[in-house]
């Protein structure tokens, strides 16, 4: 009888193990995400220094006053499926061609996902 409590037992102790690793797994996968979005937000600062960044606090101001125009910069299908409204969609591989497009004066918002 002892012999077959032993072979119970270790069933249930990698079982057990096994789920303890899975958590402390995703424990640390979730850890790090914030991480890896501030060094890419870093690097896109870095690379394009002359582009002002615009919190979503200001994009939500500028939407609800109008005093934006908002340019969804992915394809027509991705568009199709969402966006904000009164955006207008010019997918990036076309921006510089249809530049022409858009009015100057206003505050031209980009976005992307």
């Amino acid at each position: 009888m002892s012999r077959q409590k032993k072979n119970n037992f270790v069933p249930l102790v990698t079982l057990v193990g096994g789920g303890l690793l899975l958590i402390v797994a995703a424990f640390m996968l979730a850890n790090q995400t914030p991480a890896a979005t501030q060094q890419e937000a870093a690097f896109v600062e870095e690379v394009y220094p002359e582009i002002q960044r615009v919190s979503i606090d200001e994009a939500k101001a500028a939407l609800d006053s109008g005093s934006a125009v908002f340019v969804d910069v992915r394809s027509a299908e991705a568009y199709q499926a969402s966006h904000i409204s009164g955006a207008v969609n010019i997918p990036s591989e076309e921006l510089e061609a249809r530049l022409g497009e858009l009015d100057k004066a206003q505050w031209i918002i980009t976005y992307c996902t």
